[in-house]
């Protein structure tokens, strides 16, 4: 592909998996770029990580807008300003509404620390450690209305250790959450991933035969 896709990134914590895709840029391994960080944190070091490599950052804080759908409705407008492509939840800690998912449809990507459908929503290295889980790892996902219901990109897995605790677990799966985030992108970036039903197909490039007959193309 010889444009690079444009993302957006929305994150409300520290920006680790945003700096991995920064990393994966700037070494040449991703053919993208990232046109816009938008946090609702003013703090979050996502934005300064952001400001470090040269990216447009903003901050669109929930409540400076009466309610939900205002809010959603500021960051879709920045994003089309900006001509994103795909947008990518890096630690975004709200749900998107209707809304915002039909202005970028199956065209939203997160990463959830934990193998779904296992585990979603809030504290997943906690879940796992409670539920006695011998596995644990990362998913990479296209949003859709629920709770980390969206259709499965990739996964990681990784083992949980009897003296795990959720720091030790949740650190063990974000090394894996850097790795296999920015290979999803470039999956989607190459024109790769195709959504039947539920499944994601990974296309195989077309230059590869051997691999296509493993994995053919859908018609």
């Amino acid at each position: 592909m010889s444009s690079k896709l444009r993302l957006g990134v929305l994150a409300s914590g520290g920006g680790t998996n945003l700096q991995a895709i920064i990393d994966r840029i700037q070494d040449g391994s991703l053919n993208a770029e990232i046109a816009l960080v938008i946090s609702d944190k003013a703090s979050a070091g996502a934005l300064q990580r952001g400001r470090r490599a040269g990216i447009p950052v903003r901050c669109i804080a929930q409540r400076n807008y009466p309610d939900r759908l205002s809010f959603d409705r500021a960051m879709v407008e920045e994003l089309r300003k900006a001509r994103v492509e795909l947008v990518i939840l890096a630690g975004f800690m709200r749900l998107l509404s209707p809304l915002f998912l039909d202005a970028f449809p199956d065209r939203i990507l997160n990463i959830h620390p934990a193998l779904l459908p296992a585990f979603p929503g809030l504290n997943a290295q906690q879940q796992a450690l409670q539920h006695g889980a011998r596995l644990s790892g990362c998913t990479v996902h296209f949003v859709d209305s629920g709770v980390d219901t969206g259709p499965i990109v990739m996964q990681a897995a990784v083992p949980v250790l009897e003296n795990d605790s959720v720091e030790s677990l949740s650190q063990r799966i974000l090394r894996q959450e850097h790795r296999i985030y920015p290979e999803a992108i470039r999956l989607f970036a190459e024109g790769r991933l195709r959504i039947l039903h539920r499944r994601v197909i990974i296309v195989c490039p077309a230059e590869n035969p051997a691999e296509a007959l493993i994995n053919p193309p859908i018609a």
